[in-house]
């Protein structure tokens, strides 16, 4: 676990640095919503508390070179494993080389038992995570319609094929430049694809011209508010002539192209319909079809309209892989289009999953564990457990009395980070009961009593708590 911070002394009652929004404004995050990257200076070397994290120095800069090695082409084939106790920062790294990568990289999380579906093999799990970690960049140039509607007029007429009601024989759309204006005579499967996209006068549009395919930019900027808060999204009127030459920019996974193509059409008659209702919502993509799409793929970028973006699989808990999974991630490692692949594990020397005789360092066999980069995370502090606390205090909108800083912090470091966060809240609940709005020392004090922590359930058991699997 980490959290922002800066390196001010640790206080009760510091102020909150500008990254953090004041108490009135701030609600519960996500864990790891904060992180902004590794925090590293331009010559590689970790800020003390910068991005998102407080400490782990070495394991920052570690990542940084990690991350130089990506964007180089050159960690192909290896692997990067993080070594660590629970709550030391694991998760929070990998996000972390993600942001580094950029926010166009793929970024494809997932834990070590996901592999155990009753709908499709372990190693299929895996290779869809892999292909999902691999980026397309598709460029187009189309002949484009692009404005804002100022006018959206469907003519009506009778319907041929029946006596009854009306059908739209056309549409005249009217788009509008910083140019000049056009105004368009569309077919009705257009004025279809309009209202499907739910697009009314003062939207700003574009239709292309050979498949006749709509997409809604957003509302122009003449019809924007003052209002601070708003759910529109509003765009520029367009520049240039209504109809040009744009090009477009499309960003799919080799794993969205898997599934595309492994999904049969069928016809229109009924069976193919109750066909298509009764198939599993899951299908196992053949390897003949990845290579398939993998010389596809391969025919685009020699041409030089498609450009390939390794991505990023994080495998948290890697431990809970078995040994068949382990000996295809090896293959998967070798692939020619492989992603960079992140590990986590807390475990030491453990049983390698699938097996009743091989232990091995954290769980991996050593074959693959001969391909990783390790990194290992420290413990955090007494002095950074506190100003984890104290940041997370000021993000929840909790006061802190006297004390109780202090006292959290040694609540961390005696058990773990991630229970003396868990105290906050539940002890401003006690404060309020009692009447206060700060919480006090006697307010820790009664969590204490309230809830073990690990290591103290843990030594509780060992003290014969337990008998047989009998509770006290």
């Amino acid at each position: 676990m980490s959290s922002a911070s800066t390196s001010t002394p640790v206080a009760h009652n510091a102020l909150p640095p500008p990254s953090v929004p004041s108490a009135g404004r701030s609600s519960r995050i996500a864990p790891h919503s904060h992180i902004k990257g590794l925090g590293l200076t331009p010559e590689g070397l970790a800020n003390v508390d910068g991005a998102g994290f407080v400490g782990q120095t070495n394991a920052r800069e570690a990542c940084g070179v990690i991350v130089e090695l990506i964007k180089s082409r050159k960690f192909s084939g290896r692997a990067l494993l993080l070594v660590g106790a629970p709550g030391t920062g694991k998760t929070a790294l990998a996000l972390a080389v993600a942001q580094e990568l950029g926010s166009k990289v793929p970024f494809c999380p997932m834990v070590g038992s996901e592999v155990y579906s009753t709908e499709v093999k372990k190693t299929e799990v895996l290779a869809e995570s892999f292909r999902r970690a691999i980026g397309l960049r598709i460029k187009e140039t189309k002949e484009v319609y692009e404005g804002e509607v100022t006018e959206l007029t469907p003519t009506e007429s009778e319907n041929p094929l029946s006596g009854y009601g009306k059908t739209v024989s056309h549409v005249v759309v009217g788009l509008k430049t910083v140019k000049g204006t056009k105004q368009l005579r569309l077919d009705p499967t257009i004025y279809e694809a309009i209202l499907k996209e739910r697009v009314v006068v003062g939207d700003v549009i574009y239709i292309e011209r050979n498949t006749g395919a709509v997409k809604r930019v957003g509302r122009s900027d003449a019809y924007a508010s003052s209002y601070d808060l708003e759910s529109e999204t509003y765009v520029p009127l367009p520049k240039g002539d209504v109809h040009k030459r744009k090009e477009l920019v499309q960003d799919v996974t080799l794993g969205d192209l898997d599934a595309a193509n492994a999904r049969p059409q069928g016809g229109q008659d009924i069976m193919s319909v109750m066909g298509s209702l009764v198939k599993s919502g899951r299908t196992e993509v053949t390897d003949k079809l990845r290579r398939e799409v993998n010389k596809i793929v391969k025919g685009y970028v020699d041409q030089g309209v498609a450009e390939v973006i390794p991505g990023v699989v994080f495998i948290d808990e890697v431990h809970m892989l078995d040994i068949e999974c382990f000996t295809y991630l090896n293959a998967l490692l070798e692939s020619p289009m492989a992603p960079t692949v992140i590990f986590a594990t807390n475990r030491g020397n453990s049983l390698v999953r699938g097996t009743v005789d091989i232990v091995a360092p954290h769980g991996i066999p050593v074959d693959l564990l001969d391909r990783c980069m390790i990194v290992k995370t420290e413990q955090y502090t007494r002095e950074q457990v506190g100003k984890v606390v104290h940041l997370r205090s000021i993000v929840e909108g909790l006061k802190l009395g006297s004390g109780v800083l202090e006292r959290l912090a040694a609540e961390g470091e005696n058990s773990s980070l991630r229970y003396a966060l868990q105290l906050l809240t539940p002890a401003s609940i006690l404060a309020n009961l009692a009447g206060r709005t700060q919480i006090e020392v006697e307010d820790i004090g009664e969590m204490g009593e309230l809830f073990l922590d690990a290591k103290t359930s843990a030594a509780n058991i060992g003290q014969g708590g337990f008998d047989g699997g009998k509770m006290w």
